[in-house]
C-alpha cells in the first residue's frame, strides 16, 4: 500500500487513477505513472480531513505488491508532487493534528514491534489510550490543587488557615499514591516493552550451555564435557508469559593463558555488569566449594557490585547429584576469603534443577519473572523509560510539596511543586514537549507509519 496524506493527496490519487474518488468507498482502478502508462490496477481509497488517520485528506493506494511495482507507484505519487515521507512521519502528523498525544503515537511503534503477544496488547491498550486515561485522570488532580493553591495566594489574609486544611495535605498525599501507582505500572509496561536481558555466568562445565538450550527450548549453543567450550557470547531470544527475555550465554569463569578464553572470560565480566538478571549457574554436585571461586566472588565486588536482587544461584545437574529440583532455602551469611560479609551471595535466592533433562525449569522460569517484577494482572499496557523518568519527576515534585505543606511553607513555593509535577505528567502525553524530544521519537519508527 502507497499513503499519501497532506491537502494535495486527493488530487494525486485522482491523477494515479484516472477518475474522481468518492470518500471512503473503495474503489477498484488502474494505477497510472505521469506518462499515463498503466503500473499497476487495484484499489484506491480516499479519506478526507479530519477524519482520517493523520487528520489530513489522505488517499491509500492497494497495488499488487513487490518492490518494483511499489516502486513505480511511489513514482507516479512523486512525480506528481509528493515527497517520501521521513520515518514515523504519518503518526507525527496524527499527533500534531490532534488525533493522538504523544503516549498513543508512542504505542503505534511499540504495536509494530512487539515480541509477544502480551506486548501487542499491551501497545494496543495504550494506544487506544488506557495509559493516556490514567495520566490525564492524575493530571486533573494534580490541576485542581494547583488551582485552590493559587486562588489562595490572591487572598493572602486567607492563605495560612488554608494551608492548615487537612483536605490540602490529603489531596497531596492521594497524589502521591496516584503517581505511585503509576510508576509501578509503567515499570510493567517497560519489562513488556523492552524485556530483559539475562546473563549466565559460572565456572567452566557447570552446564550454562545446557541451560540456555533448555530456557529456549533449542540446540543454541554447542554442549560437551569438555571445559570452555563456550568462549564467545551466544544469544537466545525467548518469551517468559509475555516477558520478551534474551539470554546470554557466556565464557566459563576460571584462571587461564589461553588468550581467547581470556577475552571470553573479559566479555563474561561485562555481560554481566550490563545484565538486567544474572543467573550464577554451579554444579549442584560442588557448589559449595563454587561459592568460592574467586572470578565469581569479583563479580559481587565493586566496580560490578551486582545487587542480590539482580542475581540467581542454579544449582545445575540435580539428576547427578540426587537433589530435589525446586527453590532451595537461602543458607546464613558467610564469610568470604578475605573475612568480610558477603551478603551478595548468601542472600540470593537458589534454584536447583537439572538442565539435561528439563526439571525445575519451569520453576526457575517463575522465579524470573518474581526477581524482575513481572506481572499480567491488572490492566496492562507498555510504556517507555521515558514516561518513567517523567513519573519519578512527578512524584518528586509531589513530596516536596507535602514536606512544604507540613512545614506550613509559602503557597508560592508549593504551587511552584505542583506547577512541576503537573509539566511532568503533560510531557508524557506531549502538552509540553521539547521540539527535539519529538524528533527523536518519531525518527524510531519504520517509513511509511
Amino acid at each position: 500500500m502507497v499513503r499519501v496524506s497532506g491537502p494535495h493527496a486527493r488530487a494525486i490519487g485522482e491523477a494515479i487513477s484516472g477518475r474522481k474518488l468518492p470518500a471512503r468507498r473503495a474503489t477498484y482502478t488502474s494505477f497510472s505513472d505521469i506518462q499515463h502508462q498503466s503500473v499497476d490496477a487495484g484499489i484506491a481509497i480516499y479519506y478526507p480531513g479530519p477524519g482520517s488517520f493523520t487528520g489530513e485528506d489522505v488517499v491509500e493506494l492497494q497495488g499488487h505488491g513487490g518492490p518494483v511495482v511499489m516502486r513505480l507507484l511511489l513514482d507516479a505519487a512523486t512525480d506528481r508532487g509528493a515527497r517520501l515521507a521521513r520515518p514515523g512521519e504519518f503518526t507525527e502528523r496524527a499527533f500534531l493534528c490532534g488525533k493522538l498525544d504523544l503516549a498513543q503515537a508512542e504505542a503505534v511503534a511499540d504495536l509494530i514491534s512487539s515480541a509477544s503477544e502480551a506486548s501487542a496488547r499491551g501497545a494496543l491498550r495504550s494506544l487506544q489510550g488506557a495509559f493516556s486515561a490514567a495520566v490525564n485522570a492524575l493530571d486533573e488532580q494534580v490541576l485542581s490543587l494547583r488551582v485552590l493553591v493559587e486562588a489562595a495566594m490572591d487572598f493572602p489574609e486567607e492563605e495560612v488557615d488554608f494551608l492548615s486544611d487537612h483536605q490540602i495535605g490529603d489531596q497531596l498525599e492521594s497524589i502521591q499514591q496516584g503517581f505511585s501507582r503509576l510508576i509501578g505500572d509503567s515499570e510493567q509496561g517497560i519489562l513488556l516493552r523492552d524485556g530483559i536481558n539475562i546473563a549466565l555466568i559460572g565456572e567452566p562445565n557447570v552446564g550454562k550451555s545446557s541451560l540456555l538450550n533448555a530456557l529456549s527450548g533449542v540446540d543454541r549453543a554447542i554442549v560437551t564435557d569438555v571445559p570452555g567450550t563456550t568462549r564467545d557470547l551466544v544469544h537466545a531470544d525467548l518469551i517468559i508469559d509475555g516477558l520478551p527475555v534474551q539470554v546470554v550465554d557466556t565464557a566459563g569463569l576460571r584462571e587461564t593463558d589461553d588468550h581467547v578464553e581470556l577475552e571470553g572470560v573479559k566479555r563474561a565480566r561485562e555481560q554481566a555488569s550490563r545484565a538486567d538478571l544474572v543467573l550464577i549457574v554451579m554444579d549442584d554436585r560442588t557448589a559449595v566449594d563454587a561459592e568460592r571461586c574467586p572470578l565469581l566472588a569479583e563479580l559481587q565486588r565493586p566496580p560490578v557490585g551486582l545487587i542480590p536482587r539482580r542475581m540467581l544461584r542454579v544449582l545445575n545437574k540435580a539428576d547427578l547429584s540426587g537433589g530435589t529440583p525446586g527453590v532451595v532455602e537461602p543458607v546464613g551469611k558467610r564469610e568470604d576469603h578475605q573475612g568480610e560479609k558477603t551478603p551478595a551471595v548468601s542472600e540470593i535466592a537458589e534454584l536447583r534443577l537439572s538442565a539435561l533433562q528439563g526439571t525445575g525449569v519451569d520453576a526457575l522460569k517463575d522465579l524470573i519473572k518474581s526477581r524482575v517484577g513481572f506481572s499480567l494482572e491488572g490492566t496492562t499496557f507498555t510504556a517507555r523509560k521515558r514516561h518513567l523518568d517523567a513519573l519519578s519527576q512527578g512524584l518528586a515534585a509531589a513530596e516536596r510539596a507535602r514536606k512544604l505543606l507540613a512545614h506550613q511553607s509559602p503557597g508560592e513555593l508549593i504551587a511552584e511543586e505542583l506547577r512541576d509535577a503537573h509539566e511532568a505528567l503533560g510531557s508524557i502525553v506531549g502538552e509540553v514537549t521539547p521540539d527535539e524530544l519529538l524528533g527523536e521519537i518519531f525518527s524510531n519508527f519504520c517509513i511509511g507509519k
